[in-house]
């Protein structure tokens, strides 16, 4: 059974900085994708940052140069480092695990919540 555990979350004050962890397990992680997405009250979820089991990465240009998503296939866990955080990065962030081949398999986390505001 596949389990995707997020955490990390909180309220920070504008240019503050988060460190956000999934956990996954039930996995042959290596196979796998990872992203982080993130959605706001009243608005569609997005893609912040994704990372292929190679290592290749790709961010939102709203992040770009602020967050860095890795992955710790020691730790079967996908990590991500927000640093310079706005309030408009207030949402609740997803973890997301997407097989790289067979694409039906796909997870989620139940998400963490991330605030920033003064």
């Amino acid at each position: 059974q596949v389990q995707l555990v997020e955490s990390g979350g909180g309220l920070v004050q504008p240019g503050g900085a988060l460190r956000l962890s999934c956990t996954t397990s039930g996995t042959i992680f290596s196979f796998y994708a990872m992203a982080w997405y993130r959605q706001a009250p009243g608005k569609q979820r997005e893609l912040v940052a994704g990372i292929t089991s190679g290592g290749i990465t790709n961010y939102a240009d709203s992040v770009k140069g602020r967050f860095t998503i890795s992955r710790d296939n020691a730790k079967n866990a996908v990590n991500l480092q927000m640093n310079s955080l706005k309030p408009e990065d207030t949402a609740v962030y997803y973890c997301n695990a997407k097989h790289t081949i067979s694409r039906l398999r796909e997870y989620w986390g139940q998400g963490t919540q991330v605030t920033v505001s003064s």
